[in-house]
């Protein structure tokens, strides 16, 4: 078990009980490992406007990529060069999750690859295609009972997000509990001395959010009705009893940070709720923004929780497949709305055991492949997904995830490694390279752009992650598994703008043995980490509780509101230890609130005011060498002013021949 805290500038406010120098010519070079074409490619076409009963040609393609699979599986018995399928411009609207297998004939064979791409890939030619797991929603008419809302008929639509005009919508919501009047949590839910939740329609669709340090989950509303001169709210099961089992208790459970789902609640512009009181009849509501016409802006409405999947068997991996030129858009995620709801950290929820325990689930991959080699996702976009944007897991290796853009998901980015509920696996030689992860977490605000659960020999490079509510990348597991990470690289990555909703992250963050020596542990080399001075306790490359074994070489780390350091917890074995800094530019910011040590770094020590606490205590083995002070009140102007500190921030972020084609600024 681990036990992870919500820090405050005071110290720990509640406890959570959890199970919870490469250069870049080498990192270029491991693309060896992917098999070369021998032959002139054979190409299939799939296109909007063909037909399914067509033979998949140029002139006379298919019309869906689920046709293509089908003719892909009836060549894979004979292939002699790489199978390219060419998808032209348009939107593909998936009825079903496009699912590969290795039993089902998937993979590449003889060395060959099969390859799903954009017509045009990597010419100026290329065509726009997304593969789209949404629904357009039409019939829109101006509501007669609620003011400025209009509402359409969606039969028995089930979603949890909506997209309109291209641009994500928010629920309807209140922040905080919404009413006046104590609130006090019970074994059910709720009392209170408030009238207001009397008033709310439909409130089975209502759901609490929570929100604390690093934490963020939200359960749903039963019922609530009148006794004596208080109002009871009855809250989902089995969520409220993992709710309090997770948070330690009902401190959090009484302050939530906002209400969401009630048409009751007043209208925003850009805000939406789905009416699911009548089954089958179900109604959608929409408070437009300004300048949006309803009868002509598109709306889109996601309906699939999973859009590709791609699923081996031990000792026989789905392999060989590439996806090329994409955009992957339009899925929802619809565990949160089950009655166990989302007790969450990180991205990590409860569910119930099979012997009445939880056990704890990671937020899954809209595109998830599980044991997997030689995948490769190459200038792809993600965007519009109601979960994590990538997943590769349970003993996948030798992946590469090159060059593509994730924004606007409801959860993390990348997710790889060994992903609860599993404790063990390989998971050996991804490559994660030259991507811009940004603006993710829109929802479950507990995401990391990057996420290596546990994995050997990960390349993590040249990547940018900005403007995200929680971590930037994370390098370590839920709970402690040891032995499984081994020669991990962090290489010249931009990371800024990291915890702007959540606190206790980072812009690296990494926690767990990385290793069993510094031979064999983790490099953080060549990263520039900086402008993410948000809330009370961040740090740029945060080594946290039971880190072992772990390099931290020539970063420029500043403006976080600590540049180093971490919890070592001593109790139950999990100090951090042997972690060595060596030629890096940093301000040293330390809070307030945590007392300056002889050496760098914010390391807070145990509170001995609590006697329930085990805190944290002094972290062994850390050493400190050729290390360069950056002035703290404009570090960023010192710098620019000194060559090599400089020359690692403009090294870091995608490489030059990747940026335009991101779009980056």
């Amino acid at each position: 078990m681990a036990i992870f805290r919500v820090r405050t500038r005071a110290g720990v406010v509640a406890q959570v009980v959890v199970a919870i120098g490469l250069s870049v010519a080498a990192v270029a070079s491991s693309a060896a490992a992917l098999p070369a074409p021998t032959e002139t490619p054979t190409q299939l076409y799939v296109a909007s406007w063909g037909k399914d009963s067509w033979p998949g040609t140029l002139d006379r393609p298919f019309a869906t990529p689920a046709r293509a699979q089908q003719a892909v599986r009836a060549r894979m018995p004979r292939m002699t060069s790489d199978l390219v399928v060419n998808l032209r411009g348009g939107t593909y609207q998936l009825k079903a999750p496009l699912r590969l297998s290795e039993a089902a004939g998937d993979s590449g064979r003889g060395g060959h690859r099969v390859i799903y791409q954009a017509y045009g890939y990597g010419t100026p030619r290329q065509e726009r295609v997304t593969i789209s797991g949404g629904r357009q929603i039409a019939g829109w008419r101006p509501d007669r009972r609620m003011k400025g809302l209009w509402r359409a008929d969606v039969g028995g639509l089930e979603t949890r997000q909506l997209y309109v005009g291209d641009r994500r919508a928010a629920r309807l919501t209140r922040t905080g509990a919404g009413f006046p009047g104590t609130l006090k949590a019970t074994r059910t839910g709720y009392v209170t001395t408030s009238a207001v939740p009397r008033t709310w329609r439909n409130p089975g669709d209502i759901e609490f959010v929570y929100r604390a340090g690093y934490l963020e989950g939200r359960c749903g509303v039963a019922g609530v009705s009148a006794s004596a001169r208080r109002t009871v709210i009855t809250m989902d099961q089995p969520c409220w009893d993992l709710a309090q089992g997770l948070y330690g208790g009902t401190e959090l459970l009484e302050a939530p940070h906002s209400v969401e789902n009630s048409p009751t609640f007043a209208p925003r512009p850009g805000s939406w709720y789905l009416d699911r009181s009548r089954p089958g009849h179900h109604e959608l509501f929409y408070f437009p923004r300004r300048g949006e016409d309803m009868r002509r802006v598109g709306v889109v409405a996601p309906v699939l929780d999973a859009l590709v999947t791609g699923t081996g068997r031990p000792g026989r991996p789905v392999h060989d497949i590439g996806f090329h030129g994409l955009t992957f858009a339009h899925a929802t995620w619809l565990a949160p709305s089950e009655p166990a709801g989302f007790p969450a950290a990180w991205s990590m929820y409860l569910r119930p055991g099979k012997r009445g325990d939880a056990r704890l689930l990671t937020v899954p991959g809209t595109v998830a492949f599980r044991t997997a080699e030689r995948i490769t996702f190459e200038g792809n976009r993600f965007t519009h997904l109601g979960a994590q944007a990538l997943e590769l897991s349970e003993n996948s290796s030798h992946n590469v995830v090159d060059g593509n853009v994730i924004s606007d998901v409801s959860d993390g980015g990348i997710l790889m490694g060994v992903v609860p509920p599993d404790q063990k696996g390989t998971n050996r030689g991804n490559r994660i390279t030259n991507n811009w992860i940004h603006h993710i977490g829109a929802e479950y605000h507990a995401a990391s752009g990057i996420w290596d659960t546990a994995t050997r020999e990960t390349t993590i490079a040249h990547n940018q992650v900005n403007d995200v509510p929680y971590s930037g990348i994370l390098s370590g597991p839920g709970d402690d598994l040891r032995g499984i990470m081994h020669r991990n690289r962090i290489l010249d990555n931009r990371v800024f703008a990291t915890n702007q909703e959540l606190q206790d992250g980072g812009g690296i963050y990494l926690r767990g043995e990385q290793g069993s020596s510094f031979a064999d542990g983790a490099v953080i080399s060549g990263n520039a980490v900086t402008d993410s001075k948000y809330g009370d306790w961040n740090v740029g490359i945060y080594t946290d509780d039971s880190t072992n074994w772990v390099t931290v070489d020539r970063n420029t780390v500043y403006d976080y509101v600590a540049s180093i350091g971490g919890c070592s917890e001593e109790w139950g074995d999990r100090p951090v230890q042997n972690v060595r800094f060596r030629g890096n530019f940093w301000d040293d910011a330390v809070p307030e609130w945590v007392e300056r040590r002889e050496y760098p770094g914010a390391w807070p020590p145990a509170n001995h005011q609590d006697p329930d606490d085990k805190g944290c205590g002094d972290p062994h083995g850390l050493s400190f060498a050729d290390n360069t002070l950056l002035r703290a009140r404009d570090p960023g102007p010192a710098c620019a002013a000194d060559t090599a500190c400089a020359a690692v921030l403009a090294n870091a972020g995608p490489l030059p021949a990747y940026r335009q084609r991101l779009g980056m600024p």
